[in-house]
């Protein structure tokens, strides 16, 4: 039995070394430094900052305020729906600067976040925030196609459009996050990993509304994840890993020690959380790692990497079965049910 002392949870993400692989994905949550500051207390590996969107660098406020009330789908982070104009936590300036006193406040990766769906001026943002003391950036492209007319040749391309774009005006590690929705994500993932990305974060969790019958309007209705949700991201990484270079992120459904232990096994670097520690607080996090290390001392196991990529398709004697062969399991075992 190897002693907790040797454990090795270090891990490899964008290029970078981090002490752990659990990471505080996008939220509310990093709004207040002191929240960074408990993160990093907790272990964590790193922190990605809240989202600055598109809508708050390229448009009027009249403009802006009725893109956010016009369909409640639209946006990933909110916990009651993206604020009114007026109430975003910081503007444009305000997060370069959250950036800058983040990165003063602690010493795990600050890794930025920018949410956008075009081409356009506000790309250049990304260079602000590498010149802001950004570890990292990650571009949440965002985006629910209604256009009836336009193409999934057309949609896929700007998401490469984009990653080329911000890949133009910085030289710190960019990851890409995703929606599962694609006809063929694998082959997706593959151009967004040619085109330049560092890493891939999968997936987004898309956030539907709901009609209020006696007020008539569409309102918000957020659901935080499950570890039910995990099964998507962990199935995929684990068919890409060791297919494209860029890293993997999974995030949605970590939740326990034994979620973020399946998001390794499947080949991510690391495993990214929210809604656990909005649920349960930020010291959740060491818990988890705790977890994860009793875990690993009683089966054996010394490090992360040994771990890495373990259960994924690469690892299996016949990777071409691996998918069918879980379809067809999964099928045949609902007959034992009662």
């Amino acid at each position: 039995m190897k002693g907790r002392n040797t454990l090795d949870l270090t891990t490899r993400y964008l290029g970078m070394t981090l002490r752990s692989p659990l990471v505080p994905s996008a939220s509310p949550l990093s709004d207040e430094l002191g929240n960074i500051k408990r993160m990093e207390d907790a272990g964590a590996g790193a922190v990605v900052l809240h989202s600055l969107f598109e809508e708050q660098l390229t448009r009027e406020q009249e403009a802006l305020h009725h893109h956010l009330t016009y369909g409640t789908d639209s946006f990933a982070e909110a916990l009651t729906y993206l604020p009114e104009p007026e109430e975003f936590p910081v503007g444009p300036e305000g997060y370069l600067e959250h950036i800058r006193k983040a990165k003063l406040a602690v010493k795990i990766p600050v890794i930025a976040s920018l949410n956008g769906m075009s081409i356009g001026s506000w790309v250049d943002y990304a260079r602000k925030m590498q010149q802001a003391g950004a570890d990292a950036l990650e571009l949440n492209i965002y985006h629910i196609p209604t256009e009836i007319d336009r193409s999934a040749v057309e949609v896929e391309q700007s998401y490469i459009d984009i990653l080329k774009a911000v890949k133009s005006v910085v030289s710190i590690p960019v990851a890409v996050k995703l929606s599962p929705f694609f006809s063929n994500m694998a082959n997706m993932a593959r151009r967004l990993d040619q085109a330049g990305a560092n890493g891939l974060v999968l997936f987004n969790r898309f956030y539907q509304p709901d009609f209020d019958l006696e007020q008539l309007e569409v309102v918000p209705n957020l659901v935080l994840s499950t570890s039910r949700e995990l099964r998507l991201p962990m199935r995929w990484i684990a068919m890409l890993y060791g297919r494209v270079q860029a890293d993997f992120a999974l995030t949605s459904g970590v939740h326990t020690a034994e979620d973020a232990l399946k998001a390794v096994m499947a080949g991510a670097s690391v495993a990214m959380t929210t809604s656990a520690l909005l649920k349960n607080g930020i010291s959740k996090a060491s818990e988890i790692l705790k977890d994860m290390e009793t875990w690993m001392e009683e089966h054996e196991y010394v490090s992360i990497q040994q771990m890495k990529g373990s259960m994924s398709q690469k690892a299996v004697a016949e990777p071409a079965a691996f998918e069918r062969a879980n379809y067809m399991k999964e099928l045949s075992s609902y007959k034992d049910m009662p």
